[in-house]
């Protein structure tokens, strides 16, 4: 861009030097001065056009850089022609200008598609490089993740990630599974207890025994699923790619009819060539070369601006197009920390004995009631003989009372009742003094996002591996229809039976569970909390925690594609009107590149129009969405 840019100025003033009224030997000298410029300039800024012309004329197909191709290195071997044998009119600067114009959307087009990573790497950043192995002798050795075999045994410390599928042989901890299978609670593990790869272990060291080779395990099963669902939704073919196939054609075979028309007009080759090359600028795809990557620049800045990271313009057109909203659960629509849910009806002499056992753990249970103490401003006490029991919970004396804060069956022991749907309760001296219950904290206007989907015209579902008691009553709180206790696999399927039945699905996820399902839908988004492989294999990551960046994405998209199909408008009006002219002879190949560069320009204000539009618009307060988010607001008070 920046040579083709460099060469067209010093071109042009050239082309000034001649315009005003140079001598012959002044203009034949600038002719030549001008073709040692734009000589290399063509090579280097042109190859882009010529390559990909060339790859698609050797499978017999055509594009875009076809007529492209063809046009800019006519133009300049009439030009050298003329300035070798002293012609007047040289087109140097309509070639370079052609090309420095076009190149703009090129890399306004690049730099969208720049964002884009590789989503299978980013694995490499969830699984564990590696773990220590127990040898027969008692000898431990380190070991890269892709050398463990099945039936190793391996040393497992708290706060690491599981490397390979495996059964614990011994010890007790906590596994946060959510990033994997979406359970927003905490799992305890035993003797016995199976362990997929990628899952954290949390509070207790676990020795554990490989039951699958890394190649084997649930990250490489991921990745196949994966790679298969975005080999379906590559067959998806931009709005540029889809026009190319009928513009060039039409192109090419316009401009060829014009120089038979005028070699049996006139017989003279000169006049015949010179016309079909001023057909072939004229007629330059600049609304698909400059004008749609500026419309999607355009919402890019304006997605960005609300905290919206998009990969690419193709993805803003998938984007425009879905008519249906799945929703994962657990860091999706809900944060990915724990709450209190019963905090305002625990008793605060209570809570202030949980709190100050549970601020020594990092446990997310115990982090949701320390936060919960803190925001009650119950005042902390002193603890003394803290202890965490990995996979039971914490025990502490305050004064001469033993205290257990954890798992009911171990904190209780004197046979007192709980509720079996107690996470954790507090025991004083064996007995019940305070049961806790917890949920997943949902996202900041998640309720007003998902009225504003429903007002969009859109179908929303929840589609979680959670248990079905919280994806319920969430589903009921929002008021969607909703599937708990799915498999990665089974996501995927559920996508493709909606895919299957016409419909064009946004996914929006967070976990490892979740990316094939991400990677099948037909566009997808990803909080920026999510795990390093969802958020590469995501379409749009939102980096706020409120909900409302997905409503406003598909309005901004919607309001895109409408740009885009106005400023293709504009190109076929363009084309209409000038294209005849062109054919009748009355326009050179400098007034055609002016012509083209006129119109990229008016496409270019068209576009810039995004910046100042209202996708996400108000609702009115007599609306039955507008009702409808008032009686979950009510709902959500209580």
């Amino acid at each position: 861009l920046a040579v083709s840019g460099f060469a067209a100025s010093n071109i042009m003033g050239l082309s000034i030097a001649i315009w005003v009224g140079a001598e012959p030997d002044t203009r034949i000298m600038f002719h030549w001065l001008s073709a040692l410029i734009a000589c290399p300039a063509l090579i280097y800024s042109g190859h882009v056009f010529f390559q990909s012309a060339w790859s698609a004329l050797r499978h017999g197909q055509t594009n875009m850089d076809v007529p492209i191709s063809i046009g800019v290195l006519l133009a300049f071997g009439m030009s050298l022609y003329e300035t070798i044998t002293h012609g007047v009119h040289a087109y140097f600067d309509a070639s370079i200008s052609l090309l420095f114009f076009l190149l703009i959307g090129r890399t306004l087009d690049h730099m969208m598609r720049e964002r884009a990573r590789d989503a299978v790497n980013g694995l490499a950043r969830l699984a564990s490089r590696g773990a220590l192995v127990v040898h027969d002798d008692g000898a431990h050795t380190y070991l890269p993740v892709g050398e463990i075999q099945q039936g190793m045994i391996l040393i497992l410390p708290a706060g690491e990630r599981v490397p390979v599928d495996a059964k614990v042989i011994k010890g007790t901890s906590d596994i946060d599974c959510a990033i994997v299978t979406g359970e927003s609670r905490p799992q305890p593990a035993v003797a016995g207890a199976m362990l997929s790869a990628g899952t954290l272990n949390l509070t207790g060291p676990l020795t554990i025994v490989a039951t699958a080779a890394a190649k084997d395990s649930f990250l490489a099963e991921m990745v196949r699923m994966m790679e298969a669902a975005e080999a379906g939704r590559s067959v998806y073919r931009r709005i540029a790619d889809r026009a190319s196939r009928l513009y060039a054609p039409v192109v090419h075979l316009t401009a060829l009819l014009t120089l038979i028309g005028w070699m049996i007009a006139t017989g003279d080759a000169h006049r015949a060539i010179t016309i079909a090359i001023a057909v072939l600028i004229i007629t330059c795809p600049c609304a698909l070369g400059l004008a749609v990557p500026m419309v999607q620049v355009v919402a890019a800045r304006r997605l960005f601006e609300h905290g919206i990271m998009i990969k690419d313009g193709g993805a803003l057109e998938r984007m425009a197009e879905i008519d249906t909203v799945v929703f994962d659960k657990t860091g999706t629509l809900t944060l990915d920390r724990m709450k209190l849910a019963n905090g305002e009806s625990v008793d605060p002499a209570t809570l202030a004995i949980a709190t100050s056992i549970a601020s020594h753990s990092r446990h997310p249970y115990s982090r949701a009631i320390a936060a919960a103490g803190r925001n009650s401003g119950v005042a902390p006490l002193a603890v003394t003989g803290i202890s965490e029991i990995p996979g039971a919970g914490l025990e502490a004396r305050i004064g001469e009372t033993q205290y257990r804060l954890g798992r009911p069956d171990w904190a209780l022991t004197d046979g007192s009742e709980h509720d079996s749907s107690s996470g954790v309760v507090l025991s004083e001296n064996g007995r019940l003094r305070g049961a806790f219950h917890f949920d997943s904290d949902l996202r900041p206007d998640a309720c007003q996002s998902v009225a504003e989907i429903l007002s969009q015209g859109h179908r929303v579902e929840i589609i979680s591996g959670d248990r079905d008691e919280p994806v319920r009553h969430l589903a009921a709180t929002l008021d969607v229809a909703y599937l708990a206790g799915v498999s990665p696999g089974g996501k995927t399927d559920h996508i493709a039976v909606l895919t299957a039945s016409g419909r064009r699905v946004l996914m929006i996820g967070d976990g490892l569970n979740d990316t094939p399902a991400l990677a099948a839908a037909h566009a997808s988004m990803a909080p920026a909390s999510a795990a390093d492989v969802s958020r590469n294999t995501a379409d749009l990551v939102f980096l706020h925690e409120s909900l409302t960046a997905v409503p406003l994405a598909i309005g901004v998209a919607r309001r895109a594609g409408h740009l885009v199909r106005q400023n293709l408008a504009l190109a076929i009006g363009y084309n209409v009107i000038a294209v005849p002219i062109a054919i009748l002879g009355h326009v050179t190949p400098l007034i055609a590149a002016v012509a083209m560069s006129a119109s990229s320009l008016i496409v270019i204000a068209n576009a810039l129009r995004l910046t100042g539009s209202r996708p996400d618009k108000k609702l009115r307060a007599d609306s039955p969405v507008a009702s409808h988010l008032y009686a979950l607001r009510v709902e959500e008070a209580r």
